[in-house]
């Protein structure tokens, strides 16, 4: 079955009138491979079991908020090249049965996905991702949010099938891995020793460490147990340099990241990009990546909009299908081409190599 969309490549100026931009910027936008590191629209189909991912639907709440910013049609509209698709796990249920449900989601992604291969094809590799890409197709990733959806044990981690690339190690709970950055008053604690073995696993199963939301004492801890080679990742997060905040990380991250070749996801939530609660310009989202760029160079910033995550949107960009109105804001701020690549796709896929070739 192949999804319904609008193809704005067969008339990039009405897409550039309606998106009110330059053409160019609706050019360049489709000329790049745009991945973006984080999303939880698969989320929404087990909250509500009528949601259905494959049909366009529309925000409906101020400010874009919580739902509705991505399906499947917007995604194809949005000349998507790759989506890292996450699964949240619901921390309140028992171990055993957060690890089978777990298995369960990520079947239930790749079927919804094996539905419409005109369209989606889900990637391990970079390779596979070239290919797929060869085809037209939106390469889909499968990630899971919160390392204790298989906390129960190592040999959780061991079973899990090939196709989940991705590992966020901590999420907004506390667990047997380590602490969140939601809990300041025990930022000082690290890893555990299970969480330690818990990173050498990813690493040896060849799963992105990613370590957004966890608390700094525990992002150094995750760094010191990875070998050296191996490059680490953070999908979404703001940057303390712009917004100093619990959620952000500060320039000395920026750089444990950088040494070691990874790349950091600029989040969309406006809460994490200035000092507001539901909503800010887009141009705040450009603040943070050019932050980046500031401090460690064009090779270490993506995109990790954190879409359909309980979030809030910038007022301009109220879904996917506006994207292209971030291009031009990098080119009015003189962005150079070769950058806006890098950003949009270029960096996610050089670290997704560089553990997945």
């Amino acid at each position: 079955m192949s999804i319904v969309f609008t193809d704005h490549r067969r008339d990039t100026a009405r897409w550039a009138q309606l998106l009110h931009v330059p053409r160019a910027a609706v050019e360049l936008y489709l000329d790049c491979e745009v991945i973006d590191l984080h999303v939880d629209t698969f989320t929404w189909p087990r909250v509500f079991k009528r949601y259905d991912i494959a049909k366009r639907h529309r925000p409906w709440l101020p400010a874009s908020a919580f739902l509705n910013q991505v399906d499947l049609p917007r995604t194809r509209e949005a000349h998507m090249a790759g989506v890292v698709w996450d699964i949240v796990t619901n921390p309140r249920r028992p171990p055993m049965e957060r690890a089978r449900e777990t298995l369960e989601h990520v079947a239930f992604i790749e079927r919804t996905l094996a539905a419409h291969p005109n369209d989606f094809a889900v990637v391990r590799t970079a390779s596979e991702y070239r290919a797929v890409r060869q085809l037209g197709l939106t390469a889909s990733f499968i990630s899971l949010q919160g390392g204790q959806a298989v906390d129960v044990s190592l040999d959780a981690v061991m079973a899990l099938p090939d196709t989940v690339h991705r590992i966020t190690i901590v999420h907004m709970t506390e667990s047997r891995i380590g602490v969140p950055n939601t809990q300041p008053s025990r930022a000082d604690v690290g890893l555990s020793d299970f969480g330690r073995d818990f990173v050498r696993c990813l690493v040896d199963k060849r799963i992105l460490v990613d370590l957004s939301h966890i608390n700094r004492a525990g992002f150094f801890d995750a760094l010191s147990v990875m070998p050296p080679h191996v490059t680490p990742i953070v999908t979404h997060t703001g940057v303390t340099g712009v917004r100093p905040l619990w959620r952000n990380i500060d320039d000395a991250q920026l750089r444990a990241i950088a040494n070691r070749g990874g790349t950091v996801g600029i989040v969309f939530h406006p809460h994490f990009l200035s000092e507001v609660v539901m909503t800010c310009p887009l141009a705040r989202i450009v603040d943070h990546m050019e932050h980046v760029c500031k401090v460690v160079g064009d090779d270490f910033v993506s995109i990790g909009s954190d879409y359909d995550g309980l979030i809030t949107l910038p007022r301009d960009l109220p879904d996917i299908t506006y994207q292209p109105r971030l291009v031009a804001e990098m080119l009015e701020r003189g962005w150079s081409e070769t950058r806006i690549r890098k950003v949009l796709g270029g960096n996610a896929l050089r670290v997704i190599a560089a553990i997945r070739p």
